[in-house]
């Protein structure tokens, strides 16, 4: 798995943790680029994306400083049989495929990229919590109503 810094801060924490910074805002001028980067120059790197959504590379800008990234890993547990587990992270592994898009980065390691591959990550912020969701992600057949773990398709 990763070394990431010993975060394993759910996405909630992350944001009572960080504290928002106003000026990093003022670096995303509303247009996104929509230009794709992916680690790997193998004929899988068209295939398997990550797709991020503006409210997500809005808020990854406004927490990560430098070289930091959001991770996301794919792991055993939950009530449907898999959770997704965001953390903040500087070290890019041998086996990670690095998503670009406006200037924040989303890291997925290979193994937790063939259960997500397609899916788009996104930054929810609503009254009784603000977290980074895993959206529409073709490889899950259910998950649970909050969102946090599924179950994959056979």
């Amino acid at each position: 798995m990763s070394a990431s810094r010993g975060l394993s801060l759910t996405a909630t924490a992350l944001r009572a943790v960080i504290p928002w910074r106003r000026g990093r805002s003022q670096d995303w001028k509303g247009g996104l680029q929509t230009r794709w980067e992916a680690s790997s120059s193998s004929p899988e790197a068209s295939e398997g994306q990550i797709h991020l959504t503006d409210s997500c590379v809005r808020r990854l800008l406004e927490i990560t400083e430098g070289s930091e990234f959001l991770r996301l890993e794919v792991e055993g547990g939950g009530c449907s049989g898999f959770q997704y587990k965001f953390s903040l992270d500087t070290v890019v592994n041998p086996d990670d495929r690095v998503f670009e898009q406006g200037g924040a980065r989303v890291v997925v390691d290979s193994d937790s990229l063939a259960f997500v591959k397609g899916a788009q990550v996104d930054f929810s912020q609503e009254l009784i919590r603000s977290s980074f969701q895993v959206l529409n992600n073709p490889q899950a057949e259910q998950g649970c109503s909050c969102g946090s773990s599924f179950s994959v398709k056979l």
